[in-house]
């Protein structure tokens, strides 16, 4: 019986010690995001179309597509959000059109997935901008 409690008390030990490490590195990683920029790129040169841009952070992935009309993002596409917890992020797409920004805040509790569709627009009209992944 002895012998039992101690394997137990040593599974709760790493059960807590996996789980306390997991809860630091997640929260580096949002902290990291907090963080990393984002910038609207120029649209005043950009053609009409569709551009479609990616952006990962593990384990987030997101695919876009912006449609871009009259120098103004006309519609955003998610094509691909792997996400975890973070499908409320994909009502930043209503806010970009809006405001005709990146200069988003994150949805709160889905800052990773809110930034991977923030970069992956940004990336589709820099993209473009270099002739790259349009059609």
């Amino acid at each position: 019986m002895k012998k039992s409690k101690k394997v137990l008390w040593i599974t709760v030990f790493i059960v807590l010690l996996f789980g306390v490490a997991g809860k630091i590195a997640i929260g580096n990683m949002v902290r990291n995001v907090q963080s990393m920029p984002v910038s609207m790129p120029d649209v005043s040169n950009i053609q009409d179309g569709n551009y479609i841009g990616e952006y990962a952070i593990p384990p987030v992935h997101v695919k876009v597509e912006v449609s871009v009309s009259n120098h103004q993002i006309a519609n955003i596409v998610l094509l691909q959000h792997d996400n975890g917890l973070g499908s409320s992020a994909e009502s930043i797409v209503n806010d970009i059109i809006e405001k005709q920004s990146l200069d988003i805040d994150a949805i709160a509790g889905a800052t990773v997935s809110s930034k991977c569709i923030l970069k992956a627009v940004e990336n589709a009209i820099e993209n473009e901008k270099k002739g790259e992944l349009n059609r």
